[in-house]
């Protein structure tokens, strides 16, 4: 992993170890925009996570994702949010062509293609599941410091433990 000084504090500890092989992610997405089930329609169709326009975000993607990360798909922005299905990442950040796109809503004028500003990562489906609503979640012991559930947080990916990812799994059967 490239160190960055300015993600200091952004990823907890187990993130940073280098005996962590493995890392977990939880990634929200707008089901109106794309959904599990969009995934789950396509299941061998590579995903581009792009969109995203979040510095700490857009650092996660770029410093710490890798290819076989594991992602928690989180509906949000919706009459039902939560974990709705997993995903594993299966490329390396790469610049995102939504901000070269006049007509995206995620143009960025300041972007160009000598020095994008935006990089996302591509995701594939693995399965769905029954939906985990932040409620829900907070009533499984071991999850408390979820970073998706705490106060205030906004951030459309968050870094999931090794401990939380074996939890809800377990939970989810």
């Amino acid at each position: 992993m490239v160190h960055h000084p300015h993600n200091a504090g952004i990823l907890p500890a187990f993130f940073m170890e280098c005996c962590v092989q493995e890392r977990y992610w939880l990634m929200k997405s707008e089901p109106d925009d794309t959904s599990i089930d969009d995934l789950a329609r396509e299941p061998q169709r590579v995903f581009a996570w792009s969109g995203v326009r979040n510095y700490q975000a857009r650092n996660m993607m770029r410093d710490a994702m890798q290819i076989g990360d594991q992602v928690l798909f989180w509906h949000s922005s919706c009459p039902a949010p939560g974990i709705a299905g997993v995903a594993e990442v299966v490329s390396s950040a790469h610049p995102d062509a939504t901000q070269f796109d006049p007509e995206s809503p995620y143009f960025d004028p300041k972007s160009s293609a000598d020095a994008p500003r935006w990089c996302c990562v591509d995701v594939r489906f693995v399965a769905k599941t029954p939906l985990l609503s932040p409620a829900a979640l907070r009533a499984i012991p071991g999850l408390e410091e979820m970073v998706v559930l705490k106060r205030g947080n906004r951030l459309s990916i968050t870094p999931v433990s090794p401990q939380q990812w074996a939890i809800i799994m377990e939970h989810l059967g």
